[in-house]
């Protein structure tokens, strides 16, 4: 025990969504079976889960290196990809280990439909995110994808449109919106398809952090999850610091006796929020 004696909790409710374990367990099982193994961009938007699979054999490679490729096994992530991706692999002989989330899944199958019916699509993500990718793709890359309602302002749409959202977003911001878009006088058709396990961590965080002094929000920096978890944390405890390693800990942001939170988004492995309350604990 260090010499503050923080008490230090981590949330239970925190850490990986089964998208990620179902993407992480399918390909420890094929490294332990073949010793390598490819993957299509980061597994999760987390750099040090990534190196520890790394090191068990996982090669990441980007869309380039799959054009590239012949006749060898490569994942798809939880973030899923869009139909141009399969058709190559096609091409190439390579055998999809297909781990895309089921939420991610569902709902490009849904925004097909739509954009099969000539629907005008708009989505609310982030640009060029993995899962935004893959389901502008569904509409021949058609879908109009903006972050900030504001992007809207100069873009020339019809009366007739059909909303959908990214599935890691935050539920405030989408009915938010859709409020705002039926306010400009759109016939909207609104989709709330944001993964129920990531809106009830924006519904259970504020009870968690309220009872601590600090909160360490522990996060790769590319997780769009990790950001709006984030800022969750810091409206119902301003006292939050967000890391993405016990590395990034600094002993001055803590006070003797002080009750310490520990949070992390839906990509955080939880062996590294146990490795900052370690840490935690020497000071």
């Amino acid at each position: 025990m260090g010499d503050y004696g923080l008490q230090v909790t981590i949330d239970q409710d925190s850490g990986f969504c089964f998208g990620v374990v179902y993407a992480i367990d399918m390909a420890e099982e094929i490294l332990g079976e073949d010793g390598y193994l490819y993957c299509l961009g980061d597994i999760v938007h987390n750099d040090e889960e990534v190196e520890r699979l790394k090191a068990k054999g996982l090669r990441i490679i980007d869309h380039a290196g799959l054009a590239n490729l012949r006749n060898e096994k490569v994942l798809i992530r939880a973030h899923g990809e869009a139909p141009e991706t399969y058709r190559i692999a096609l091409e190439n002989n390579i055998t999809l280990i297909d781990a895309s989330c089921p939420v991610v899944l569902k709902l490009q199958n849904r925004i097909k439909t739509s954009y099969d019916s000539n629907e005008k699509i708009i989505i609310f993500g982030k640009h060029g995110h993995a899962e935004v990718i893959g389901l502008q793709g569904q509409t021949n890359n058609e879908a109009v994808v903006f972050q900030d309602i504001a992007e809207l302002d100069d873009v020339d749409l019809p009366e007739n449109i059909t909303l959908y959202s990214q599935t890691t977003k935050s539920m405030e911001k989408f009915y938010s919106i859709k409020d705002q878009l039926l306010q400009r006088g759109y016939n909207l058709k609104a989709n709330d398809t944001i993964c129920r396990q990531v809106s009830n961590r924006d519904m259970d965080l504020p009870k968690f952090v309220s009872k601590f002094d600090k909160i360490v929000f522990v996060s790769g920096r590319k997780s769009s999850n990790g950001k709006v978890l984030f800022e969750v944390c810091r409206k119902h405890n301003p006292n939050t610091y967000f890391i993405s390693s016990a590395a990034e800990l600094q002993k001055e942001l803590f006070s003797p006796g002080d009750k310490v939170g520990i949070a992390g988004a839906t990509s955080t492995p939880m062996w590294l929020m146990q490795e900052v309350k370690a840490e935690l604990e020497t000071f």
